[in-house]
């Protein structure tokens, strides 16, 4: 167990949190939990991610269920809205087995519609339901500063509050429940639509012979630079395809969008053109990469990688 828990303070929780989900996020989550000296069970299907937390100082979970009984919060981490309900709300679910007053905390990016069936399921069996979706990177959350959108009551949050401080930089509160997820998705389809913008605007351009370094180098001094170009722009041209953010979870988010727009009633051109330029990558091997590895079937129709030239070439 790590030896330097920070010191509990009179605003540290007492409550017992099991979290399910030690992938990209959660492990950070966990890490900064322990860290704070928070009671913290854990579960995940990589059992090293499992031997990880248990160094740390977390509990072991056994099953989904075991784990809701036993804790006052119950968080998930995972990858889908589907994941999510058939955890809680499957054969021997986790909802069923959860104490009156208790929390369920959803940290995974989830669709609209998901936050309705989940939120009524919690309701009829006395459980608060809690959607808080975040963005960052897992380094983010490995740090302890990722963004938290939290959808629900003020006292929820409040409650919630000592936890979040352990693992988030800032915490907004963004309104009832479902409307941080729908904040959410609209930041990701922005983003990812950007991904697959200046990938494909990179595969261009290798393919008719320009600098690289100067693509890169013009577009992010001006109209052209954002975010995400900050953060995977110069990884792409690396050819460092590292799932910081998985291209199948990109793909992911860009489809859950693209679903409640049409079901919004309005046009979803662009989405749909952003979720079958990530589908295409991911039907061609590269849904385990990073979000950038989009650029990939662009380089294979055209037989040009986009890249930085090497040292020895500069």
């Amino acid at each position: 167990m790590f030896s330097y828990l920070k010191q509990r303070d009179e605003n540290m929780t007492a409550e017992r949190i099991a979290l399910i989900g030690l992938g990209g996020m959660g492990r950070g989550l966990a890490k900064n939990m322990l860290l704070s000296g928070l009671d913290v069970t854990v579960a995940d299907l990589n059992a090293s991610a499992v031997a990880v937390a248990r160094e740390q100082g977390a509990k072991v979970g056994t099953t989904p269920a075991q784990m809701a009984a036993e804790a006052d919060i119950l968080a998930v981490c995972i990858t889908t809205a589907e994941a999510v309900r058939d955890l809680a709300l499957g054969p021997d679910g986790a909802l069923a087995a959860m104490k009156p007053g208790s929390i369920f905390l959803d940290h995974t990016t989830v669709s609209v519609e998901h936050v309705d069936i989940m939120r009524e399921a919690c309701e009829a069996c006395g459980v608060l339901y809690a959607e808080a979706p975040m963005t960052r990177t897992p380094i983010h959350a490995d740090r302890g500063e990722v963004n938290i959108l939290f959808g629900g009551s003020e006292d929820v949050l409040e409650r919630l509050r000592p936890v979040f401080d352990t693992y988030a930089e800032n915490i907004f509160h963004v309104g009832p429940a479902g409307h941080a997820i729908r904040l959410k998705l609209i930041h990701n389809y922005i983003a990812f639509a950007n991904v697959a913008a200046f990938c494909e605007g990179f595969a261009l351009a290798a393919k008719e012979g320009l600098d690289m370094t100067k693509v890169i180098g013009i577009i992010s001094a001006a109209g052209g630079k954002s975010g995400m170009m900050d953060l995977y722009g110069e990884m792409t041209l690396r050819r460092d395809f590292t799932p910081h953010m998985s291209l199948a979870n990109a793909q992911k988010d860009v489809r859950y969008y693209a679903e409640w727009l049409e079901s919004a009633g309005l046009p979803g051109f662009m989405a749909q053109s952003v979720n079958q330029t990530y589908a295409l990558a991911a039907i061609m091997g590269h849904a385990d990469e990073g979000c950038t590895a989009v650029i990939k079937p662009y380089e294979e129709f055209s037989g040009v990688e986009a890249k930085l030239p090497s040292e020895k070439e500069t």
